[in-house]
């Protein structure tokens, strides 16, 4: 209770040191408009429905972008975790699919989807892949060699020791992978409206520049934490959903 007191009060500490310096005559308004400015412009694009069709064109490209990231990441991290001979031969070419910067091959996705929302999903479900499919490499690789063997000893095909033994050994694992994912699947949405939208947050942040409207871009990227923020919560949500039986058997240990 105290650290979400002295939390609280540090966020109210630098808004108001905020304010008071937006508010002199040091700096520009259109450099660092006051917070004050920046909620009323906020609201005021939320109550006239302006944001609302911004906001729901980036939320279905994150959604569609970390489906289909999370999909190719898990059964990838599963196939080269079973197939030794398919990891050797697999993993440079992932690797070095992910080590060229994504922002990078934008212009090229552009070239072969064409602008709009198909460019921006291929992006962010690139960007999605890896971090799924390494933790769910990793996680199964982890699973206690005494379990295995009972496994062998009982006769468990592999597709068995696969669904009743690695996959919930390494869930714990696994979810951190998604939770990543999720957050870098917003990074993907934005930076591909960046560069080929012309709807969506990121469009909107570009827009704003070319109008030099401060206070809209910040209201903008205070929309873009907020979405963040409430899809990061959810994957912590569905975690814990997923992993209470497990630790729920933990706990009768």
């Amino acid at each position: 209770m105290l650290s979400r007191v002295a939390s609280l009060a540090l966020f109210v500490a630098i808004v108001g040191g905020w304010e008071i310096l937006a508010r002199g005559d040091q700096v520009s308004a259109l450099v660092l408009p006051a917070p004050s400015v920046i909620w009323e412009a906020l609201w005021s694009g939320l109550r006239s429905g302006y944001f609302w069709p911004h906001l729901i064109h980036t939320g279905t490209e994150l959604l569609l972008g970390l489906a289909l990231g999370c999909a190719a990441g898990f059964l990838g991290g599963i196939t080269l975790g079973e197939s030794a001979f398919l990891r050797r031969l697999l993993f440079p070419y992932v690797l070095v699919s992910q080590v060229v910067p994504k922002l990078a091959l934008a212009p090229l996705f552009i070239v072969w989807f064409g602008f709009g929302m198909t460019s921006t999903v291929v992006i962010t479900a690139l960007i999605c892949f890896f971090p799924l499919m390494e933790n769910t490499l990793t996680g199964l690789q982890q699973v206690e060699p005494r379990k295995l063997e009972l496994f062998r000893m009982l006769g468990a095909t592999p597709l068995q020791t696969l669904w009743r033994l690695k996959i919930p050994s390494g869930l714990p694992v696994i979810m951190a992978g998604f939770r990543v994912a999720v957050v870098l699947a917003l990074v993907g949405a934005v930076v591909g409206e960046f560069i080929g939208g012309s709807k969506g947050l990121g469009a909107l942040i570009i827009a704003s520049q070319g109008m030099m409207d401060t206070p809209l871009m910040f209201a903008v990227l205070l929309l873009i934490t907020v979405l963040g923020l409430v899809m990061y919560q959810l994957a912590i949500g569905l975690e814990r959903l997923l992993l209470w039986p497990h630790l729920k058997e933990n706990s009768k240990d």
